[in-house]
């Protein structure tokens, strides 16, 4: 059985910088295989991760009802076809994989795409120690339920009053959506004077969470995103990398 951590939070606020470090870290202390997720359909989790997705689920599911479509998969059942399709779109790494919902390339909604994502975690998942699930931004992003239950939910807000606001909002939608968490984490990035904002206290004791955390502005995270390097390349003692660090070792997922 595998450890889940989902990531949420709404868009800009740090949430795929949070869940590539996340990866990184578990890999770092030892936590490893993990199985990376890129849930949004704005596919950027690739990037900080430092490897490239060729083909993403929604891709691949236009290629396979292509094939379909064309009579080329006989003796193939459809759902035999897709699967195999799958094991072609991840991303294999260092310690880790990765897989990507990506963006319809077809006829049809996200809901087809995300039932085939859900579809593919279940299959796989079982086969890392780790998944670590990069949501979709903004309030729909538990929406569309990509698993049900998880280990460690995060998440992640920007330090404005309306940050807080939003993350208040994100753990009301996970509980109206039925998204089940072991444990809870309110995180609060790029902190500029490194300071909890005022309130943050009460909603964490509001929203019953677990810990709450706080990540401040970081001049080596900013040169990672400018030049577009790997977020894994961060130094041990950079102080957000050991800020992740000591929340996964609060929460009993690495030692301390």
């Amino acid at each position: 059985m595998s450890y889940t951590i989902a990531i949420t939070g709404k868009g800009g606020v740090g949430k795929t910088t949070v869940a590539a470090l996340t990866v990184s870290r578990l890999i770092a202390r030892g936590c490893r295989p993990v199985l990376a997720v890129d849930a949004d359909p704005n596919t950027c989790l690739d990037a900080v991760l430092g490897v490239k997705v060729q083909k993403t689920i929604g891709r691949v599911r236009e290629e396979a009802r292509e094939i379909a479509g064309k009579g080329m998969s006989a003796g193939v059942s459809k759902q035999e076809l897709l699967e195999m399709k799958i094991s072609e779109s991840l991303v294999e790494a260092d310690n880790f994989d990765l897989i990507a919902m990506g963006r319809p390339e077809g006829p049809g909604c996200y809901c087809y795409a995300n039932n085939v994502l859900k579809q593919a975690i279940q299959s796989i998942a079982d086969n890392y120690a780790y998944v670590v699930i990069d949501n979709e931004a903004g309030l729909e992003n538990l929406s569309r339920r990509i698993v049900q239950k998880v280990d460690l939910m995060l998440i992640v807000a920007d330090p404005s009053r309306r940050g807080m606001e939003t993350m208040a909002r994100l753990h009301e939608l996970a509980g109206e959506m039925g998204v089940g968490y072991g444990k809870l984490a309110m995180v609060v990035n790029r902190l500029r004077r490194d300071e909890l904002p005022i309130g943050a206290a009460e909603l964490k004791q509001q929203l019953k969470a677990d810990y709450l955390v706080g990540l401040p502005d970081n001049v080596q995270l900013s040169e990672c995103d400018e030049d577009g390097s790997s977020l894994g390349g961060l130094p041990p003692d950079n102080e957000v990398v050991k800020r992740i660090d000591a929340l996964l070792a609060e929460a009993g997922v690495i030692n301390k």
